[in-house]
């Protein structure tokens, strides 16, 4: 792009030689959409990081009091509440939240506390005609309105109109359910602009979660959240990723305060590999061999058509053909017609970062939605990795399933409906424990990041500090 570009503020930062995302998506069996492969983004500088941010018990208490009352946080899907009476329950940062379904099928959310004596209404998932505290029996309607004061003659002094259950703000988009306390700010749309116009493209209100994990993890959240902000750790930490992924040709988008773009390019090979002697076939069977699914899998069955079953025609390219097979194999799987779809949005990972802890994938495929939440200090975190498929067409999306909890000495490994994901997942828990102890070791409690790689990075710590300090 060129520096007058108006997207680009600030001098142009310095890229990884070898092939762009643009240079791949020009080349692309289809349209690729503009904002896949255009640069956005403002040089926001080269200044360190406090360690401390990541370590601090104040700092972590300052996030509770300042920063998430005031911002949109992704608090379930719809398909974990799809009728009236289902409700979710919603733990973070100290708090907790109740999603119901009402009887017109709007969802209200409320502070999940009996008004008397403070205990939780619901401590897991499920459904009720009423919500009813088990410890004094105080009762309200699913619309949070009071039902019943048991002993209402000791309670002279309460008046039904004050004793509805207190709300928080509702959002909903794309299939997903959000909730806010603070009463004042910007609109969901807003928060997540431009996300709601991107992904009118891949609408996941048409998908369903399929897998849900969740793992406590030895290191802070922004520790971990972070880790998947960037794909250059891919050379050391998932070296079995370089034959075809474009790791450090990454593009990385930033837009205003709340939300950024990755887009990684597979099908192509690391800069990092000597590319001598190395086949566009090669490039396929690296890819099959990591996936799993050549016809060697299947013990004398016939191999599913398409999918990874790929052998790239004279001429093309390894993106062409798999992007050709994928398209085919996903149409047939899901029963939506992606004829029309590009090479990138069937292969590449097009990661989305909503501040300050959500990341929904785009793209055509089975989608990776991330969640990580606080767990108790600031030392662990939960990681959330849902998959979400899409619905074949006129089908009844399935109620979710429930999350399979990992304990702190678990292993990803030990969810096996995560496939290779979870030895990834496992690559990363080797390093990030130890970033934990290292940033509390810190001698100059500084944390140094790229200039463009790590971009993203530095624009929710800046959109943090903003929150903390009272800004946003």
């Amino acid at each position: 792009m060129a520096e007058s570009d108006p997207r680009i503020k600030g001098e142009p930062l310095a890229r990884c030689p070898g092939p762009s995302v643009r240079d791949l998506m020009a080349a692309d069996t289809n349209p690729v959409p503009e904002f896949l492969y255009e640069d956005e983004y403002e040089n926001l500088g080269s200044e360190p990081i406090p360690a401390s941010r990541y370590t601090d018990p104040a700092f972590f208490a300052l996030e509770q009091e300042k920063m998430w009352p005031r911002i949109w946080q992704f608090a379930a899907r719809e398909e974990e509440l799809p009728e009236p009476g289902d409700h979710v329950v919603y733990d973070n940062a100290g708090k907790s939240f109740l999603l119901v379904r009402q009887e017109d099928g709007s969802i209200k959310g409320f502070y999940n506390v009996c008004l008397h004596r403070g205990r939780q209404l619901k401590t897991q998932d499920g459904w009720s005609a009423q919500l009813q505290c088990p410890f004094h029996g105080f009762t309200w309607n699913n619309d949070g309105t009071v039902k019943t004061i048991p002993c209402r003659w000791d309670f002279a002094h309460l008046k039904d109109e004050g004793m509805h259950l207190v709300e928080v703000s509702v959002g909903r988009w794309g299939g997903y359910v959000f909730l806010r306390e603070a009463k004042d700010g910007p609109t969901l749309e807003e928060f997540l602009a431009p996300m709601p116009e991107h992904f009118k493209r891949w609408r996941h209100e048409e998908c369903a979660t399929a897998i849900w994990v969740g793992k406590v993890c030895k290191a802070n959240w922004k520790v971990v959240m972070e880790a998947f902000m960037e794909s250059w750790h891919t050379v050391v930490t998932h070296p079995q990723l370089l034959p075809f992924t474009g790791d450090a040709n990454s593009m990385y988008n930033i837009y205003g305060d709340h939300v950024n773009l990755t887009v990684t390019p597979f099908g192509t090979m690391s800069p990092h590999i000597d590319p001598a002697g190395k086949s566009q076939q090669w490039i396929v069977d690296e890819f099959v061999k990591y996936n799993g699914r050549s016809s060697d899998n299947y013990e004398g069955e016939a191999a599913p058509e398409g999918g990874y079953n790929v052998k790239v025609p004279e001429g093309k390219t390894a993106r062409e053909a798999l992007g050709e097979s994928l398209r085919a194999t996903t149409t047939k799987m899901f029963g939506h017609d992606v004829s029309f779809a590009s090479d990138a949005e069937m292969m590449d990972a097009i990661l989305y970062n909503v501040f300050p802890n959500w990341s929904p994938w785009g793209g055509f495929q089975p989608n990776i939605v991330y969640r990580w939440r606080p767990w108790h200090d600031v030392d662990h975190c939960l990681m959330e990795v849902r998959i979400i498929t899409r619905v074949p067409p006129g089908e009844t999306p399935p109620r979710a399933p429930k999350m399979k909890f990992l304990s702190v000495d678990q292993k990803w490994t030990e969810a096996p409906e995560l496939g290779i994901l979870g030895d990834v997942f496992e690559q990363d828990m080797e390093n990030l424990p130890f970033v934990q102890i290292g940033l509390k070791s810190s001698p100059n409690n500084r944390v140094e990041l790229a200039n463009y790689q790590e971009i993203q990075l530095r624009q929710f710590q800046n959109t943090l500090m903003k929150y903390v300090n009272g800004q946003l």
